[in-house]
């Protein structure tokens, strides 16, 4: 009697166990990675969500970091859908390296670049040429060769004929987020960030002087070559572009491209 109820126990759990396999399929989201400047941290992962609610079948990944790493991850073969870019130099060779898909670059903001200085500085720079007076001791830019905000930086300081008088003062830093913080905790006397970053730290760090930035900064963003979720990909830089995704960024203290 005792078995007869075990077996029949088991047999019923078998059943349910078939019933379940099959009755329908499971459904997993797609996952749509996105590689972006660390700049975009904030209103991407406000957009990733608003992507997510819109569709439900897609699970949004986000990895930040300077541009120029970010391009060498994919170089090097990082299975990244969508690529965002603080600038267009490395869009560029993102372009030439054949790395993204014809035709799906979009300029979709548009940024400015300042210095900022301790909120509790007792003075502030005015122009770049004041950044070589003695008082400013350490100045934070991000490495121009893979940070854009750094490689505007240099490129302004080179065209006011600067860079040799601040060259010793240099904190080189790994993305614009991180030059933030050493102005932040006071670590520098001043660094060379996007006015987005600046606001995002407004108890922490003032604006001293918006830098003239030729070419201006754009943001462009593009599909990968080789997407694995191509259908996904095309729905998110058109969700960027879309009139939902540019309130995000202009929340944010985005400009239009």
């Amino acid at each position: 009697m005792h078995v007869g109820v075990l077996s029949s126990r088991r047999m019923a759990s078998v059943a349910l166990a078939f019933v379940l396999a099959f009755a329908s399929p499971v459904v997993f989201a797609a996952e749509l990675t996105i590689s972006a400047a660390a700049s975009l941290g904030d209103a991407f992962r406000d957009i990733g969500r608003a992507f997510e609610s819109a569709h439900p079948d897609t699970k949004v990944q986000l990895n930040f970091a300077a541009s120029g790493a970010l391009l060498q991850q994919i170089a090097k073969g990082a299975p990244v859908d969508v690529f965002a870019s603080a600038d267009e130099e490395t869009m560029d060779r993102a372009e030439q390296q054949k790395l993204i898909r014809h035709g799906s670059r979009v300029d979709f903001a548009a940024n400015a670049l300042v210095v900022v200085v301790p909120r509790d500085a007792a003075s502030s720079p005015k122009t770049l040429a004041d950044l070589a007076a003695t008082s400013i001791r350490r100045i934070a830019i991000g490495l121009p060769a893979s940070v854009p905000a750094g490689r505007y930086a240099r490129f302004a300081l080179d065209k006011a004929k600067l860079w040799p008088a601040i060259e010793a003062k240099v904190i080189g830093a790994q993305s614009v987020r991180q030059g933030l913080d050493y102005v932040a905790r006071g670590e520098v006397d001043a660094g060379f960030v996007y006015a987005t970053d600046a606001a995002l730290e407004v108890d922490k760090v003032r604006v001293a002087f918006v830098v003239p930035t030729d070419p201006p900064v754009r943001y462009p963003i593009a599909i990968v070559e080789g997407s694995g979720n191509l259908a996904a990909a095309r729905g998110f830089v058109a969700f960027v572009a879309s009139l939902a995704g540019q309130d995000t960024m202009a929340r944010y203290g985005f400009g239009k491209p």
